[in-house]
């Protein structure tokens, strides 16, 4: 499915809906405005994990139009209490999180964005490709392909991503677009939602002060002239980062310090004895006290003084901090949170399921995620699968495994079977390390999407499984050509066209085992690991080389996929009444040599049936598991 642009659509004569004509505004007007607005608000949050407290009562609240950063020293608890605030916070979290006077539910969720701190893109898609993707998948089903694509556009505008925007993503293999640019390709891609509300983690982490200047810069156009509420963490602003924030939460060590308006903050901690030096950054005078320096002290030669004098001071700053919050700002917020208790935020009512009937979960159709996620799947996997390196790897086999089979006479019948054994082992074990880091891999990326439900688990897992079909059968394919001609094995094509389908039959599963250990273990190394050791296992129950396996272990032969593919293209290769000469001028039916015999010649299909459980079955088990990847 090729990525449409503005007009070339098939259903780009479609009429607009009126959501979206509301939606989009033309790139030169600003920011589209929010069609929800939202406040939030938390009272008393408060987290714990095990025994230990990670939030303790924290309130605040955030309108439409503001921007407000919580600042605090590492471990402080931002990013929880980000991650609490988007709905995504499993555990013992206590107190009343409110959007608009509701608790989260599905509408929330469908006009909320979330940018985590790590940027999570596919690095082969270029910046046009991701946010394209994006919108097909989150973008209501109402909307025309060609009103997605021109949603786009305007969020590329918008961000000021036009130069870069047919620039691949890049990843640590290869160079593509900036740090910064990554950042507002993923904030881009929740602004494609048009969230009421945006949360974001630390999105300067990184980044040198023009460029995270400029990302704030945009986020605060984004909630004055968009009507949006913006939340984010942030670890240490520079003073002109700091003056653009509405509202400021200090944190220390999981408690609040300070809530209220950024501009009054100074102020504030000099009423109650923490003067700031002379044109020093807010921020940092303010994570200082959240650290318990007071401002007197030099936090360079802290450590060279006693420590216990060093922490007991830094306690009693806190604790002095703690009592002015509780003394002065916590009954101000209390009455600025009930004064705004009656006003009547319609936002999330108007969209509510009492006024629309039950919300569908999933903005588009099954066959459309599928068919656009294989799409995408085809897109960023042809660099991986086709890369020179591989292509080398598998031709330069085949072509020496030819020469060293090169003409196998008809009478070398162990020639002839080793180089069976190898067709199914080679085909056995090398599809399998290669599916076994497919899901390792993409761990990140698929909690990103299912916790922002972009799709269903079971159209991303047979659009993945599908779109690696071409790709990983191409390779054997061309392999099964140059060395079954060039070894000498039968002349028949329909043979040949057999031998083929096995071994295809073969990679297809070596490769659903693949998946399902990846799927099962979620790590790269340990997934390695029990790769080999079960490819070992496989290899010597095979057939070939132990012919007659002891009673008592014989049964692992039969969950080896190597010996099923090993007896089927034996009796592809073979048949009953076919003779070799055993010795001079004598005569002998293949049937009865030796690792033949061991294996034997009948039962075909039902051979077929057990590979065919096994490819069904490896397959369930991996998406079975895929399922304990909790979206957070």
């Amino acid at each position: 499915m090729p990525i449409p642009t503005p007009g070339t659509s098939e259903d780009s004569q479609d009429q607009p809906s009126t959501n979206a004509s509301a939606i989009q505004y033309a790139a030169s007007q600003g920011p589209v405005a929010a069609l929800y607005p939202v406040t939030l608000k938390f009272e008393e949050a408060t987290y714990k994990v095990g025994q230990k407290t990670i939030l303790r009562g924290i309130t605040g609240m955030a309108g439409p139009g503001e921007m407000l950063a919580m600042l605090g020293p590492s471990g402080s608890g931002k990013t929880t209490l980000l991650t609490a605030l988007s709905g995504r916070l499993s555990g013992k979290l206590s107190g009343r999180i409110t959007y608009n006077g509701q608790n989260f539910n599905r509408a929330v969720k469908r006009r909320m964005g979330f940018v985590a701190q790590d940027d999570v893109l596919y690095p082969h898609l270029t910046v046009t490709e991701t946010l394209v993707f994006t919108a097909l998948l989150r973008l209501p089903r109402t909307l025309s392909r060609a009103e997605k694509v021109l949603q786009v556009q305007q969020v590329i505008t918008e961000l000021g991503l036009g130069r870069v925007a047919h620039s691949m993503i890049g990843g640590q293999l290869f160079r593509g677009v900036s740090g910064g640019e990554r950042k507002r390709v993923s904030i881009g891609q929740e602004m494609l939602v048009n969230p009421s509300l945006l949360l974001l983690d630390e999105p300067t982490s990184g980044l040198d002060s023009t460029t995270a200047q400029r990302i704030v810069t945009i986020l605060k156009r984004l909630a004055e002239k968009g009507g949006r509420t913006v939340v984010t963490t942030i670890h240490q602003p520079s003073s002109r980062l700091y003056h653009l924030f509405d509202k400021v939460i200090l944190l220390s060590q999981g408690s609040p310090i300070y809530y209220g308006r950024a501009s009054a903050a100074l102020e504030y901690f000099g009423s109650v004895g923490f003067v700031a030096p002379v044109s020093v950054n807010p921020a940092d005078h303010m994570l200082d006290l959240a650290n318990g320096i007071p401002p007197d002290s030099n936090p360079a030669t802290m450590d060279q003084v006693d420590g216990k004098a060093s922490e007991e001071e830094q306690r009693l700053v806190r604790k002095e901090l703690l009592s002015a919050y509780d003394r002065v700002i916590a009954p101000a917020l209390e009455a600025e949170l009930r004064s705004t208790e009656s006003n009547n935020y319609n936002g999330c009512k108007r969209d509510s399921p009492s006024h629309r009937g039950k919300m569908e979960r999933w903005n588009t159709s099954w066959w459309e995620q599928f068919r656009v996620l294989l799409s995408r799947s085809l897109k960023e996997r042809r660099y991986e699968a086709f890369n020179k390196l591989r292509i080398f790897q598998v031709i330069s086999v085949a072509v020496l495994g030819g020469l060293l089979w090169w003409h196998t006479s008809p009478n070398n019948i162990q020639d002839r079977i080793a180089l069976l054994f190898f067709f199914s082992v080679f085909w056995g074990f090398f599809p399998l390390y290669n599916a076994v880091f497919t899901f390792p891999q993409e761990r990140r990326m698929l909690i990103k999407e299912q916790s922002s439900a972009m799709y269903r688990l079971s159209s991303y897992f047979l659009a993945r499984t599908a779109g690696d079909l071409p790709m990983e059968l191409a390779l054997p394919t061309a392999f099964v050509i140059i060395i079954y001609w060039m070894g000498g094995l039968k002349p028949d094509p329909l043979t040949f066209i057999l031998s083929l389908i096995v071994v295809l039959f073969n990679v297809l599963v070596s490769q659903s085992l693949g998946l399902a250990i990846g799927a099962i273990l979620m790590d790269v190394k340990q997934a390695t690991t029990l790769a080999s050791v079960t490819t070992l296992v496989f290899l010597i129950a095979g057939g070939y080389y132990v012919q007659q396996i002891p009673v008592f272990i014989v049964w692992l032969k039969y969950l080896s996929y190597s010996f099923y593919c090993y007896k089927l293209l034996l009796g592809v290769q073979f048949e009953d009444d076919d003779e070799y000469e055993c010795s001079s001028g004598v005569m002998c039916r293949v049937v009865d040599y030796p690792a033949i015999k061991s294996v034997g010649l009948k039962h075909m299909w039902v051979d077929v049936c057990i590979m065919a459980l096994m490819l069904i079955g490896y397959r369930l088990v991996a998406f079975m598991a895929l399922h304990r990847l909790k979206p957070r």
